[in-house]
């Protein structure tokens, strides 16, 4: 009876079940959206007790902040498409453009999992939404130092639309589930760049 419990136990708990926890919210928030995902389909995927879930995760938010921390952490995850910013081996040029390639075909395009999750919370989930916030003005700010690093005579505004280009395209490539938009985007953030730089 002991070894059986103890056995029980670990499946349903022990070690690495908070890992396993982010695991399946990172399958099922994806795949399945966050409000439609509840707590009973986590902790069963996850294969741990509710009782162990609430010990990691005091509340469904908390695990939706901690998702979008180990998403935007991920380098081979949904958003890692942006880290072409850091690349050194391309021209600041080069790594605005690059930003826009498109992705594999894929059966379903997910879009970029911080805008889903916003807007999703609709307001619901402050903490996870600052979250979110954050992430997009810092991918700005990143876009505007390297349109300066590019030539660019007004590196904050070509920043800018290319944020709004770039989420824009992400946006309709989810909702038309092609990745069509993106090859569109990128043509025009061609003429974009190459009006900031022009010489005058």
């Amino acid at each position: 009876m002991a070894k059986s419990e103890t056995t029980a136990g670990t499946r349903r708990g022990g070690r690495g079940a908070r890992e396993r926890i982010l695991r399946a919210a990172v399958e099922l928030f994806a795949r399945d959206g966050i409000h439609v995902t509840g707590i009973a389909k986590l902790t069963s995927v996850a294969h741990v007790s509710t009782r162990t879930f609430y010990q990691h995760f005091p509340s469904k938010e908390a695990l939706v902040s901690a998702y979008l921390q180990r998403v935007e952490s991920d380098p081979e995850g949904p958003v890692h498409g942006e880290t072409v910013l850091e690349r050194d081996d391309l021209s600041a040029r080069e790594r605005l453009l690059a930003l826009f390639a498109a992705s594999p075909p894929a059966k379903v395009v997910r879009g970029c999992p911080l805008h889903n999750a916003a807007v999703e919370a609709a307001g619901t989930m402050p903490e996870a939404a600052a979250l979110v916030e954050r992430h997009k003005r810092d991918f700005t700010e990143r876009l505007i130092k390297t349109a300066a690093e590019a030539g660019a005579r007004e590196p904050e505004s070509l920043g800018r639309q290319l944020a709004v280009l770039f989420e824009g395209a992400n946006a309709l490539s989810t909702s038309l589930n092609d990745m069509l938009p993106y090859q569109d985007a990128r043509e025009l953030a061609n003429m974009l760049i190459d009006q900031a730089i022009e010489p005058n």
